[in-house]
């Protein structure tokens, strides 16, 4: 079913069509989250369940989205999300009260999950620079991320944290407890898988 009829349906009160609707955004917003969480947070959240909870939220607020296309469903879902994160680390932060300075304000949840968005729609071929070529890469970056939750986890991981992260092998490497030489192999490998696992859904 196209997006505009789900869209209609979920409206009229189908909460299956909603179901769906927003279920095509879940492997996109997964992603997103698993790039603010570091080692620390991962010991308390999983990005899996950030994403649940922000599903949840977006079920129960679903009628307060006035937009019509799929690049505002995206960025709704989007301050849900931000929303969400900032809700978890406000919770689990501050269980450490050792260091104030660990408490994460929402811009700047903002501004982290903004650059993410970016860097994951810089990952597809350059589609000119207006807007609205902006909001298709936008668009698209959602069939990016279904991609990247196709490939084993060390791959994904390897792809998120040196292309939504920006983080050197070095730092890779500490993340993963891994050497840098196993790390440069593992992206090289990963990016190959990455290559091969797209499917044209045309």
């Amino acid at each position: 079913m196209e997006f505009p009829k789900l869209l209609a349906n979920a409206r009229a009160g189908d909460r299956q069509s909603l179901g769906r609707l927003l279920q095509w955004y879940a492997n996109y917003l997964t992603i997103l989250a698993s790039t603010q969480l570091d080692r620390r947070l991962r010991r308390r959240l999983s990005p899996s369940d950030i994403v649940q909870e922000a599903m949840l939220a977006a079920h129960q607020d679903f009628a307060g989205f006035r937009g019509n296309s799929q690049g505002e469903l995206l960025c709704w879902l989007r301050a849900i999300l931000i929303h969400t994160l900032h809700r978890n680390f406000k919770r689990h932060v501050t269980v450490e009260k050792r260091d104030i300075r660990r408490e994460v304000s929402l811009e700047h949840v903002s501004n982290r999950l903004e650059e993410s968005a970016v860097n994951l729609a810089a990952m597809l071929p350059a589609g000119g620079q207006s807007p609205s070529g902006a909001m298709q890469a936008r668009e698209r970056s959602v069939e990016l991320a279904n991609q990247l939750s196709r490939l084993r986890p060390a791959h994904r991981q390897v792809i998120t944290l040196r292309v939504l992260q920006g983080l050197s092998f070095d730092e890779i490497a500490a993340q993963m407890d891994r050497n840098c030489g196993a790390v440069r192999m593992l992206w090289l490998r990963a990016l190959e898988a990455f290559k091969t696992s797209g499917v044209d859904h045309r």
